[in-house]
């Protein structure tokens, strides 16, 4: 085993300690919870590396790194999520590897991912992105959409040819009167996610929590946590 695979690996053993420990804490199923690795910033080989460990979700935020990337590692079973902000001149791009795009905060998103994903013949999940430190008809400090957007948006998604609403994901606010407060954020956004349920009963993936706050996002109840830091360690940056 190389020294960088058996790093991944321990690190990758210590965050399913982690999880499984939040699943039993909140009694939860461990298989409740979906791991995504966050991959930004790392090489192709460590994307490698990771399927060999099993993981089977990875998640990026920059096309001009993911698209070489998803396309190094074309031939593994993977499932690739889009989680940065999108702007629509990446669309077409994003959509030709993405499996699921988790920050959709916009109608003329929507709009520009359908008919990408038309063209490409292809299913495209949607996660919508929610800002819970976003003033009613503004987006965040970190992209998404307001609580009272949320409705709206996926109206439109779900009338959207080749687009699939899959459920909601948020970032933890900076700001706000979330700020400091993950688990209370998480506990929020299971209230916007039992609502939008009720409309759209397959909406029901919830992805939220990273490194730092994971075991706040699986008591809330989140289906899946995003994880960078603490499986791949801190790296220097890619270009």
């Amino acid at each position: 085993m190389t020294d960088r695979k058996a790093q991944l690996a321990a690190n990758l053993a210590q965050v399913e300690e982690r999880i499984a420990s939040a699943c039993a804490a909140a009694g939860r199923k461990r298989e409740e919870v979906t791991l995504i690795v966050v991959t930004k910033t790392y090489p192709a080989s460590d994307v490698r590396i990771l399927h060999q460990l099993g993981v089977r979700h990875v998640a990026e935020n920059r096309d001009q790194d993911a698209a070489p990337k998803a396309t190094a590692c074309a031939d593994l079973s993977l499932t690739w999520h889009f989680v940065g902000q999108l702007q629509t001149n990446k669309v077409r791009s994003v959509t030709s590897y993405a499996d699921v795009v988790q920050s959709v905060d916009r109608a003329k998103l929507v709009t520009a991912l359908s008919a990408a994903a038309v063209r490409g013949e292809r299913e495209l999940g949607c996660l919508i992105q929610v800002a819970l430190d976003a003033e009613s008809g503004e987006r965040g400090e970190r992209g998404g959409v307001a609580p009272d957007g949320v409705e709206e948006l996926a109206a439109a998604i779900d009338s959207a040819p080749g687009l699939r609403l899959d459920g909601l994901m948020t970032v933890a606010p900076l700001a706000g009167e979330y700020a400091g407060r993950q688990r209370a954020a998480f506990d929020r956004l299971m209230e916007i996610s039992s609502r939008l349920r009720a409309g759209h009963p397959a909406a029901n993936m919830v992805s939220a929590g990273m490194s730092g706050d994971l075991e706040d996002a699986v008591a809330a109840g989140a289906t899946h946590v995003r994880v960078g830091t603490a499986v791949l360690g801190v790296r220097p940056r890619l270009g």
